[in-house]
């Protein structure tokens, strides 16, 4: 006779931008047989909202606030998040740390030339600063207003790695990323990336760089806002 038991385990799953939309919440407590993957959560979360299957193999995971492959292991406790494209994950994970650097976010207005002179250093003459905000037309299309939602923990972490790449990368002194989460009326800002350097031409560089690999990376999600209807954008303009 056996006496064994199969061990069924928790883990709290949290939904974000169009997926939390699907789900029609922010988050579960989705019990599993362990030993247990990434990819077994994966079919039973898509059993219970076959709307993710819209996503197909674009979908995203993280197991506690890291990109995971469907092989991970998961366990008790563990908290697993969903999300549709960033749209990748990176795969650079760097030990440099600038100690004037600074990685944000917040709810409140910005105020983009405080972020520019936050960090003035001897040895750099300039700081290259990207004021990204809010626009009212997209693809002729009028925009009332925009609300981002963030992977908070998460988004701080992927900024971090991005500024330690990009000092890996470009002769820069220093970076700084604030980013601006909930509701924006057109016109405001919405990101912030400061770069100062001792030669401008690699600020310049870097921070076309950061911007690229932040949409493409940190989980931060943008939902346009219109007079007739609202969507989560997929993959960042």
């Amino acid at each position: 006779m056996n006496n064994s038991e199969d061990k069924t385990i928790s883990v709290r799953v949290l939904f974000f931008g169009g997926a939390k939309d699907i789900t029609g919440t922010s988050s579960i407590e989705l019990s599993i047989s362990a030993p247990a993957s990434l990819a077994d959560a994966k079919t039973l979360l898509i059993e219970r909202f076959p709307g993710l299957e819209r996503f197909g193999r674009s979908l995203l995971f993280a197991v506690n606030q890291e990109y995971a492959d469907p092989d991970k292991t998961i366990d008790s406790h563990d908290e697993l998040a969903v999300f549709p494209p960033v749209s990748g994950g990176s795969e650079t994970v760097c030990d440099y740390r600038c100690p004037h650097d600074f990685f944000e976010l917040t709810t409140d207005v910005i105020a983009v030339g405080a972020v520019a002179r936050r960090v003035v250093l001897p040895e750099c003459g300039a700081t290259v600063t990207l004021d990204g905000y809010a626009r009212k037309w997209t693809a002729g299309r009028e925009t009332e207003y925009l609300v981002y939602e963030a992977y908070e923990p998460m988004a701080l972490s992927e900024m971090e790695k991005l500024g330690a790449a990009a000092h890996k990368q470009f002769e820069i002194a220093h970076v700084g990323i604030v980013h601006r989460t909930g509701r924006l009326e057109i016109g405001e800002t919405s990101v912030v990336i400061a770069v100062s350097a001792p030669h401008r031409r690699a600020a310049f560089q870097a921070c076309e760089w950061l911007i690229k690999e932040l949409k493409r990376t940190v989980p931060i999600w943008k939902k346009e806002v219109f007079q007739d209807g609202e969507v989560w954008v997929e993959g960042k303009d």
